[in-house]
């Protein structure tokens, strides 16, 4: 009956004079108790009354009723609503007068919410839209798609299940259990002890004389690369890419409004003498290369164009931003030491990832460096990222201290090669009629040519209504080149079988 009464008041009111009673008002149609919440009721009742007041449902002067009325409105204990109410006074949002009662305190600008244009929902939900304007960007839109497919190609990812994820765990763990001090040597670069072995580990592995202040730890090469950006490029500047690279890269050159010039790419990776004459003719700031394995085309500058490069940067005085993005990965030779290895004027900048083949929670992301530079990086950082995951970093430390990452790195290469070899067989025994490749050297995907045209955006819609997706961010097409990027690192054997056989079935359509 009590509730009845109020809604009855409710719906037959039109504006707020009935809030100078605490009689009439339906809180029940908008506090909703969940008794099976890990927060106090007395809190959600208490956050749900301050976001009416807020949001002007309740305005300044309503008087609140009774503690004992209001407890069996919304059916709850007396001392639940007295808890309530001492809250609200303690934050400030009412005001008790002996003899009359509680009050809400607000702001009497605040106007009040029309009976009429209240929905029951109201509190319920965030705004949909914001209420002032905003810049958007195409630029940055996501180009990454998400399918649930069974089967899936990516561009050179690892796979997660090969993970040891139980040594990781004891490691993290045991790292928790320690004193304090064992862990606090750190500042807001990060963990010092992580830096200092994989300064040691770079240098011993990649031929880079560095130190730890040559070092800045980071989340990803995205984010490496975003700090690169906004300390070296301007508007006015022009930075010269790959005729094919990278895309996410790519959106963040665009978003820092630099011109971007594309550079034609051979077997040998990118052509120098096409750097060398767009250097005659015009300023160039900035070079990205991956020289270890090109991005898409997987293809290894040689150490002849590398040491050309290296003098042309410092001729023309163009940055060279040196991407090794899957380094760790190689199998039928030693790999080709980055140009930072060689670089005595302080012209690159070498950006990588430690852990690619660890479970994503554990990769990082680094830059290598000049001093005098870093102190810039170490700026930015610290507004984007000012501590990292300092914890995660010292584990990594061990690992390298322990030897362990050499060990995990040697057997994931050992499968990721017979992996390999597994598909690209598959590959020309189910497609080689089709298709021009070469097995990579290294990495984790291979790059495939298209011996005639195909409508790859059919192809892929096609595989996907079979249970095979491919994402657009794979395929390569114009009107001179039909290519797509296929990883392998990510696959079995079964699966391999199964994704190849689909994807041979469904080219049948098409040629």
């Amino acid at each position: 009956m009590i509730q009845n009464y109020y809604i009855a008041g409710w719906l037959n009111s039109t504006s707020f004079d009935i809030m100078n009673s605490p009689v009439g008002f339906p809180y029940e149609s908008f506090i909703i108790i969940n008794r099976d919440s890990d927060i106090s009721i007395y809190m959600q009742i208490s956050n749900q009354l301050i976001n009416a007041i807020q949001r002007g449902v309740l305005p300044s002067g309503t008087k609140l009723p009774g503690t004992r009325a209001l407890s069996i409105i919304l059916n709850v204990h007396r001392n639940t609503i007295i808890n309530v109410y001492d809250e609200l006074f303690a934050q400030g949002w009412t005001e008790i007068i002996p003899n009359k009662g509680t009050f809400i305190i607000g702001n009497n600008q605040v106007k009040p919410l029309k009976i009429k244009n209240f929905e029951a929902n109201y509190l319920e939900h965030y705004p949909k839209s914001a209420g002032f304007s905003f810049k958007t960007s195409n630029i940055l839109d996501n180009p990454f798609e998400y399918s649930s497919c069974k089967y899936n190609f990516n561009d050179g990812i690892p796979d997660i299940r090969l993970t040891q994820i139980d040594y990781h765990s004891r490691i993290y763990s045991s790292i928790l259990k320690r004193k304090a001090h064992k862990i606090g040597k750190y500042n807001q670069d990060g963990s010092e002890f992580f830096k200092e072995h994989l300064s040691e580990f770079l240098n011993l592995s990649r031929g880079l004389p560095i130190s730890k202040h040559n070092l800045l730890i980071t989340r990803s090469t995205e984010m490496s690369i975003y700090i690169v950006s906004e300390i070296l490029l301007s508007p006015s500047d022009t930075i010269l890419v790959g005729e094919l690279s990278y895309f996410s890269v790519n959106m963040i050159f665009e978003k820092s409004g630099v011109k971007i010039k594309t550079v034609p790419i051979d077997h040998e990776g990118i052509k120098v003498d096409d750097v060398r004459d767009i250097c005659k003719k015009q300023k160039i700031r900035m070079l990205y290369l991956t020289p270890h394995h090109h991005y898409p085309t997987t293809v290894t500058l040689s150490s002849k164009r590398r040491l050309e490069l290296l003098n042309l940067a410092q001729e023309y005085g163009f940055i060279i931003l040196e991407d090794d993005y899957d380094y760790d990965f190689h199998y039928d030779k030693s790999p080709i030491l980055p140009l930072a290895s060689a670089d005595t004027n302080g012209m690159v900048i070498y950006i990588g990832s430690f852990g690619k083949s660890l479970a994503p929670g554990f990769r990082t992301g680094f830059i290598v460096a000049p001093e005098n530079l870093m102190i810039e990086m170490r700026k930015y950082l610290g507004i984007i990222d000012r501590q990292g995951d300092v914890l995660m970093e010292h584990v990594l430390g061990e690992m390298i201290s322990e030897g362990e990452i050499n060990r995990y790195l040697k057997k994931s290469i050992k499968i990721y090669m017979e992996r390999r070899d597994y598909f690209t067989a598959l590959l020309e025994k189910k497609m080689g009629e089709y298709v021009d490749f070469e097995k990579p050297s290294g990495g984790l995907a291979v790059w495939i040519k298209w011996k005639t045209s195909v409508n790859l955006m059919q192809l892929t819609r096609n595989c996907a209504n079979n249970n095979l997706f491919i994402p657009r961010t794979l395929l390569y097409q114009n009107k001179n080149l039909t290519a797509m990027r296929l990883g392998f690192g990510n696959l079995d054997a079964k699966e391999m079988d199964e994704s190849f056989e689909i994807l041979a079935e469904n080219i049948k359509y098409l040629i």
